[in-house]
């Protein structure tokens, strides 16, 4: 696991559970509205040694209810069933935060009971995924995660960032009806100080 950040608590991005965060790195998305730009390239010289996540997570046993593996894009990470089983077996829940591109990789997590919630974020709707994601490879992949994750029977939620500038709302609409019914989609606030295109910072 290349593993660049950890938040030690949070309140807010596990619901119902107090957690930490590990972030990831690599992406295979290249949103110009990214806040987590530092993460998207491959760079060993800033990895976290996983013996000290592991330690972290040893100590906080009996205040964190569960860890949150977010990036980046964890889904590109090789063995990252093999940290979930270790996380799990330590006695934390784990969600998962994907951008829904690697549909084996989740349904592998899902056959071996190594998550507990999965959001997973709907950049755009499917026909615009070049201008958001800077790539249109992955669409057969999103409609794939989207159906595997709304039928897991796990806890989960669908997440769209509101970058106004880039989605209109019928925009909006269309990535509504690519929810699946019963499913909860959050459309979260578009937070422009860090993003990775320059000219979205101001707005």
């Amino acid at each position: 696991m290349k593993i660049s950040g950890l938040q030690p608590v949070t309140a807010s991005d596990f619901p119902g559970r107090l957690a930490a965060i590990v972030f990831t790195q690599g992406c295979n998305f290249r949103c110009p509205f990214c806040h987590n730009g530092s993460l998207l390239a491959m760079d060993s010289e800033s990895l976290i040694d996983l013996d000290a996540i592991f330690t972290f997570l040893h100590k906080r046993k009996k205040l964190l209810d569960g860890l949150v593996i977010s990036g980046g894009e964890p889904c590109l990470q090789p063995d990252l069933a093999r940290f979930c089983y270790h996380v799990k077996e330590m006695g934390y829940e784990v969600k998962l935060d994907t951008n829904g591109s690697r549909p084996k990789v989740v349904r592998a997590l899902l056959a071996e009971k190594l998550v507990d919630f999965i959001a997973m974020d709907i950049k755009a709707p499917l026909h615009r995924l070049e201008d958001l994601t800077g790539t249109s490879l992955y669409e057969p992949q999103i409609r794939e995660s989207i159906s595997l994750i709304a039928k897991s029977g796990v806890e989960h939620m669908f997440r769209t960032t509101d970058v106004t500038p880039l989605l209109s709302s019928q925009d909006h609409e269309n990535i509504k009806d690519l929810v699946p019914q019963g499913s909860c989609h959050v459309v979260q606030p578009f937070v422009p100080e860090n993003a990775l295109a320059p000219s979205l910072r101001t707005m």
